[in-house]
């Protein structure tokens, strides 16, 4: 055989070779997901996901309510949610959907630093947001069917009392487009605690009150039960290196968040962390 025939005849085999490796190599896996945005304004995924290797999680923040609608609609495979009331209207629309709570932190009410409704003093956070209600002041919802706004729209109808429609301003966005309207317009408004101190340096915004067990802010996984891939990144949040990823995961030298306690029921969502009423 002449060379150059030679030649070309191993470079086909090498290329068949190449060809049926390249067959054989494992293809990557992706996991798309929907997460709150205080999930994701918190910095809580960014301390997460570069140290999960069973698949490439593609991140979609968005309110709870759209969240899960992405999850029934199937364009995502996981939810992380904060939406309890929410969250039981779609588990009860779709039972076969698994479901965990997996951390919690706390809502805080947050407003200019004179307070010009006194909420500061209330007996409890209905009564703040009643106060708010009866003054003058401002408050920014996020008025996008997220965790928060439901949140806020419970802790209205407890109160009997909204502000009037011009002080009711709906920011429509994400945590922290709504944190930085209320800094700028030196209103109220709700917000999680890890997303707040976040972005506490660069607001004009005072915690005013956050002490009564209405504003625990409970944080759930929800999937589809055949979603292998969802099962797996569940199950590391759940119980695995994520858990305690999560429980280490600091802001301002502050626990972002706290991991549901083990033993506590976690499989419904109204299930709130073992000792809080």
């Amino acid at each position: 055989m002449r060379p150059v025939a030679l030649f070309a005849k191993l470079a086909a085999v090498e290329c068949a070779l190449v060809g049926l490796l390249a067959c054989r190599a494992p293809q990557p896996v992706y996991l798309d997901i929907a997460t709150t945005t205080s999930v994701e304004n918190s910095g809580l995924l960014n301390a997460l996901l570069p140290h999960y290797h069973l698949a490439t999680v593609r991140v979609h923040p968005v309110g709870s309510g759209l969240a899960l609608k992405m999850l029934a609609d199937g364009t995502v495979a996981l939810v992380i949610s904060h939406a309890p009331e929410t969250e039981a209207r779609y588990m009860a629309e779709h039972p076969d959907w698994v479901y965990r709570k997996i951390a919690f932190n706390h809502f805080l009410l947050l407003g200019p630093r004179d307070d010009p409704a006194h909420v500061h003093d209330a007996g409890d956070v209905v009564e703040a947001f009643r106060r708010i209600a009866a003054s003058r002041a401002v408050f920014v919802s996020r008025g996008d069917q997220s965790g928060t706004h439901e949140r806020e729209q419970s802790l209205w109808n407890a109160a009997a009392a909204m502000p009037s429609a011009e002080r009711l301003l709906v920011s429509g966005a994400s945590m922290g487009i709504t944190l930085r309207q209320a800094s700028e317009r030196q209103a109220y408004t709700l917000s999680d605690d890890s997303t707040f101190w976040q972005l506490e340096p660069r607001l004009d915004l005072s915690v005013l009150f956050d002490q009564d067990a209405r504003l625990v802010n409970t944080y759930a996984v929800v999937l589809a039960p055949k979603e292998s891939a969802a099962a797996r990144f569940a199950d590391w949040l759940e119980q695995g290196e994520g858990r305690k990823r999560m429980a280490d995961y600091r802001v301002q030298n502050r626990a972002a968040f706290t991991v549901w306690p083990l033993g506590c029921r976690s499989a419904v969502p109204d299930a709130q962390p073992c000792g809080i009423r």
